[in-house]
């Protein structure tokens, strides 16, 4: 018999008016930003296994390989709308700059913007709505109280369900929030990166937002799949994220013993480990893992079944947070895009 714990991390949880389970699906690695992406069979073939293990939510966005993330997605999920959760995500995408016309990543929140956005997904996507579209992130030279008015605006059309916002603080959240109720707000959340406990997840609870993790796993730390950096392909994101510079890298490496035994003592893979503490910290929280392979799909949809007792729970605190994690999570230049909250250098 499942613990009373257990069965509750495992129940369906709530996303504006939808019901989905606790873990879902990113597909931004079906397309963009781990090295070279699978080909387009290979993640036909992973969004087919997920529809069959019962996936409700699906994740992608415009930026992911230009729209051929979205592409992907409208190819395969356009017959399964009546049973899952599509979200996708504007403001943030390749547009043809300088003399050459070529794609470039450019954050643009303007309200026309987000409707040409909106209109290119819904064409890639091969739908008349999208069920919860994210600002993928605020583009600070526009109000967010325009942004978010002009999403309302599209979902007053029909063409969304839901309106999501992505790395924010909880003050630009409270602030879209008196514009138009906001069902989810996306961050990186994991063991390893946590800022979001500062103010977010309580913001997020406070208005009845749900709390959607992307990295849940550390970008693979977490799943103890990740021990050489140097053989990361050279158009890796994570190459450029201070975490996994060598010496960081090397110093977070020492983490890993104790955490294998702890998932070992809670019978778990370690990739589980980190979900199953995830999905134990607050029931407006869901989790979006992405994966290339079928049986890490499985895998990772199988720590919703994970018992994870408190103290347990407590010693995976002490090993792995804040203090204990070496290196910021992205470079000086990625961080004034975004609008998280931070905690302080240490002194």
């Amino acid at each position: 018999m499942r613990s009373p714990l257990t069965a509750a991390a495992a129940a369906p949880r709530r996303i504006g008016p939808f019901s989905v389970l606790p873990i879902g699906l990113g597909c931004m690695n079906l397309s963009h930003a781990y090295g070279t992406p699978p080909s387009p069979e290979q993640g036909e073939a992973l969004l087919r296994a997920a529809l069959d293990a019962g996936v409700t939510l699906f994740d992608s966005a415009a930026l992911y390989g230009f729209g051929a993330n979205e592409t992907l997605l409208g190819r395969v999920l356009k017959g399964e709308r009546g049973r899952i959760v599509l979200c996708s995500k504007g403001g943030l995408a390749g547009e043809p700059v300088g003399p050459g016309g070529a794609l470039q990543r450019v954050i643009d929140g303007r309200p026309e913007t987000l409707s040409r956005h909106c209109e290119d997904s819904l064409r890639r996507l091969q739908t008349d709505h999208i069920d919860l579209y994210y600002l993928h992130r605020w583009d600070k030279r526009v109000p967010i109280e325009e942004s978010v008015g002009a999403l309302s605006r599209l979902l007053e059309q029909g063409k969304l369900r839901a309106i999501g916002l992505s790395e924010v603080s909880a003050a630009t959240l409270r602030r879209a929030h008196a514009v138009h109720p906001i069902s989810a707000v996306q961050s990186e959340y994991s063991l390893t990166t946590r800022q979001v406990e500062i103010a977010l997840l309580d913001a997020c609870q406070a208005l009845g937002a749900t709390f959607v993790a992307f990295s849940p796993l550390a970008r693979a730390f977490l799943a103890d799949a990740l021990p050489d950096v140097g053989a990361l392909p050279p158009k890796d994101i994570r190459l450029g994220m201070p975490r996994f510079a060598p010496e960081h890298h090397a110093a977070n490496l020492r983490l890993l013993p104790g955490y294998r035994a702890l998932a070992d003592e809670a019978g778990c893979t370690p990739a589980q480990l980190a979900l199953a503490w995830l999905l134990h910290r607050a029931p407006h929280i869901v989790a979006i893992p992405g994966t290339t392979r079928v049986e890490h799909l499985h895998e990772n949809l199988g720590a919703a079944h994970v018992r994870l007792t408190p103290d347990l729970a407590a010693r995976l605190d002490a090993l792995i947070n804040t203090r204990s994690v070496s290196g910021p999570r992205y470079s000086v230049a990625t961080q004034t895009e975004i609008d998280t909250e931070e905690f302080a250098a240490p002194s």
